[in-house]
């Protein structure tokens, strides 16, 4: 089986949802949140205090 792109590493909320994504190949985060999961959904890099990608090591 092919190794997943992206791997949700953090799951908080029921209907108020904030989940973190890391990508596998490139290792950046992503943060995706939604309300309701009728409302709409947004994702968007999870960043550092420096405004920087924050980025997991990936083997």
């Amino acid at each position: 089986m092919a190794k997943e792109r992206f791997v949700e590493v953090y799951n908080q909320g029921i209907v108020n949802v904030v989940r973190i994504i890391v990508d596998t190949e490139t290792g950046v985060n992503y943060v995706l949140g939604s309300h309701n999961k009728a409302s709409g959904t947004g994702m968007t890099v999870l960043v550092d205090a420096d405004g920087k990608p924050i980025v997991t090591t990936v083997n």
